[in-house]
């Protein structure tokens, strides 16, 4: 089995804004010399980006967390700290990306160098020059930096290849890309041989080069989900270029014209588009003893076929895989045609409108209450708990204005009405507070 992988689940995590700072000029004749903390720096988003050249998510195999930088703190003297970088993280183009937990479809990531933000990083905390007012022009007030956002996403990647292969199992395909390409597909001489897509970088005598996959093999009825056709036949949706291989040998006496119109009924029962991409057929095995007879027949037939529609006629490649003969021409063939196809992107019915959220959610409510087993009052909720990490409980009047910013969401109503008495414990996080009425 190749190593092929299409989906993968990646912890992305914002930089935290950096922290506002406290601090006061020494001047003469200025109470505390007036304020003159800095706020801190934006934290960095995790973005990710699309680099043509990726065609697997291989390299997310190796490293799943990615962290952008934090800001930089607020210092002395109103000097604000540095905002961070964003990190950049490369995917190859075509990949889905959805919120691992929700399943919600956050973005579709096509065209090169086309970004997604999916990680939002903290805003700074603002330092106390900020909250000088003519009633209080010196406060020791300053706010944490914001956190990043912190998430699990899953990335999926519908095709990697220009080129898809089909045919019944054991015409040749999974042979003929590891002659065509790099690719060391393992080869059995069984039906079903390939379970997933094999993937293999070809490059043509006259230096282009595609990616091709053997898609595989298709038996009467997969697009039914019989045996294992539909996991697969969606590899197919993205490739621009069908090369149809067809066992010109007729072993195991099968008919090669049959198994040209089944595999075609094949792709137009999963989706109708599949019969839009341009096809060539790969007439292999001719090698062996009975082929080039069995060609003339295909030819004939196909030749009657195309009388009745007026189409282009279908290019039909007489190759052997074993031998390597006839290669040259097809793969030049099968670059000039990708040059000329446009890339089908996902077509609007198939993706869903999904709104995108970042942030908490204002509609929800802002906290919840509970009871913990020693009795203490339990808040918790994203607003509260980003109100708690942004404030700095190092000096009283931010801690004072934590205790408004609280009593502002209902959050002393709240415990009143649930029976919380004078002296109680409260906690928050990792902290403990005694409710006061």
């Amino acid at each position: 089995m190749s190593m092929f992988l299409d989906q993968v689940v990646i912890d992305v995590k914002a930089g935290k804004g950096g922290d506002g700072m406290v601090a006061f000029r020494r001047e003469k004749y200025v109470p505390d010399g007036g304020p003159a903390g800095g706020d801190g720096g934006n934290g960095g988003d995790v973005v990710l980006m699309v680099e043509e050249g990726l065609r697997t998510l291989m390299d997310f195999r190796f490293n799943r967390h990615f962290k952008a930088p934090a800001g930089e703190n607020g210092m002395s003297k109103g000097m604000h700290g540095r905002g961070s970088e964003d990190l950049i993280v490369k995917v190859p183009p075509g990949t889905t990306v959805r919120d691992a937990e929700s399943g919600a479809l956050i973005g579709d990531l096509v065209d090169n160098g086309q970004t997604l933000t999916v990680a939002k990083g903290g805003r700074g905390g603002r330092g106390n020059t900020r909250f000088a007012s003519a009633r209080n022009p010196a406060p020791e007030i300053a706010e944490n930096g914001e956190p990043g956002q912190d998430r699990k996403i899953e990335l999926e990647l519908k095709v990697l290849a220009d080129v898809g292969l089909v045919g019944f199992p054991s015409v040749g395909k999974s042979t003929l890309l590891s002659v065509i390409s790099a690719a060391r597909p393992k080869i059995g001489a069984y039906h079903f041989t390939t379970l997933v897509p094999n993937l293999g970088m070809v490059t043509t005598s006259d230096g282009r080069s595609f990616a091709a996959a053997d898609l595989p093999g298709l038996i009467e009825g997969a697009s039914q989900g019989v045996g294992l056709g539909t996991q697969f036949l969606r590899h197919i949706e993205r490739t621009r270029v069908i090369l149809h291989v067809i066992d010109m040998s007729g072993m195991e006496g099968r008919d090669p014209y049959e198994d040209y119109l089944s595999i075609n009924k094949e792709l137009a029962s999963h989706n109708l588009r599949l019969m839009e991409r341009p096809q060539i057929i790969v007439a292999n095995k001719m090698d062996m003893p009975e082929a080039e007879e069995n060609l003339k027949k295909f030819r004939k037939e196909i030749a009657k076929e195309q009388e009745d529609e007026f189409a282009d006629p279908i290019p039909i490649f007489p190759v052997s895989g074993v031998s390597k003969k006839g290669l040259e021409p097809l793969l030049n063939a099968t670059a000039d045609l990708i040059d000329v196809t446009p890339e089908f992107p996902l077509y609007a019915d198939e993706v869903e409108e999904e709104t995108v959220r970042y942030g908490f959610n204002p509609e929800g409510p802002e906290f919840s209450i509970d009871r913990d087993s020693d009795a203490a009052w339990v808040l918790s909720g994203e607003a509260l708990e980003r109100l708690f990490q942004m404030t700095n409980f190092e000096h009283d009047e931010t801690v004072m204005r934590f205790a408004r910013q609280l009593r502002g969401m209902g959050v002393d109503e709240a415990l009143r009405a649930r029976g919380a008495k004078d002296g109680d414990i409260v906690r928050i996080g990792g902290y403990e507070f005694e409710f006061v009425e």
